[in-house]
């Protein structure tokens, strides 16, 4: 079984606590000490997760981000020590999985990634099921999703909130609800998150009135996946 970690940072001192504390809980770290290095080092060994630093030498940990995105699901938490609210958002719209703030604790680094690797399990028992709804098509074990057969392009993290509410036609999601679902329970995120991924999903989607469900915003309490019924 596939336990590689890839640790992508410039920090000698972060690299060598992160890769003690991995190693306990039974992976093998690949380290990566700039963001080419880190992309050669994930071709070369696919691993199961990565921790990316933002601020790296030659290719910073955005431009890595997206660069993987194009080809593969793999997860991805983001540590840095940027902790504006545009760059942790920005490193999840792109497409990491979650986002830590340096100084943070080995303790919780670990937390973190026992949390997605759950997240991962459930969706591989998930991934056979392919939700459909008039016009509309989420197969998320290909991570696709197809509006009147054209293919949408939909981050993961857009994808799966779209999974979430689509497997529940009529059901209300908090926002908290839908940051425990599909960022964890041991996320430590912000509701404006979520928010966030709803309006670009629906820009993506563009729903148009001709359809026969819509995504629909409960005030004061958040989001569920609507089917109109004529």
């Amino acid at each position: 079984m596939n336990k590689y970690l890839l640790i992508a940072d410039d920090n000698e001192g972060i690299i060598d606590i992160l890769k003690t504390y991995v190693t306990k809980e039974g992976f093998t770290p690949i380290i990566a000490h700039d963001g080419e290095e880190a992309l050669l080092k994930f071709m070369e060994y696919r691993p199961l997760l990565l921790l990316l630093d933002v601020m790296m030498p030659k290719k910073d940990g955005f431009i890595v981000c997206r660069e993987i995105r194009q080809s593969s699901n793999v997860p991805i938490i983001m540590v840095t020590a940027r902790g504006e609210d545009g760059d942790r958002i920005m490193g999840l719209d792109i497409g990491a999985d979650d986002y830590i703030v340096k100084p943070f604790s080995p303790g919780e680094v670990m937390a973190r990634i026992r949390a997605v690797l759950r997240r991962l399990d459930i969706s591989e028992e998930l991934s056979e099921d392919i939700i459909c709804h008039p016009g509309l098509k989420i197969n998320l074990s290909d991570y696709e999703v197809m509006i009147e057969g054209k293919p949408i392009n939909l981050t993961k993290k857009e994808i799966e909130i779209l999974w979430i509410l689509a497997s529940n036609p009529g059901k209300v999601f908090s926002r908290d609800n839908l940051l425990n679902s599909v960022w964890g329970y041991e996320y430590f995120g912000d509701a404006r998150t979520v928010d966030t991924h709803i309006k670009r999903l629906r820009s993506k989607l563009n729903i148009a009135e001709t359809f026969s469900w819509d995504i629909k915003t409960i005030w004061g309490v958040g989001y569920k996946f609507e089917v109109k019924h004529v």
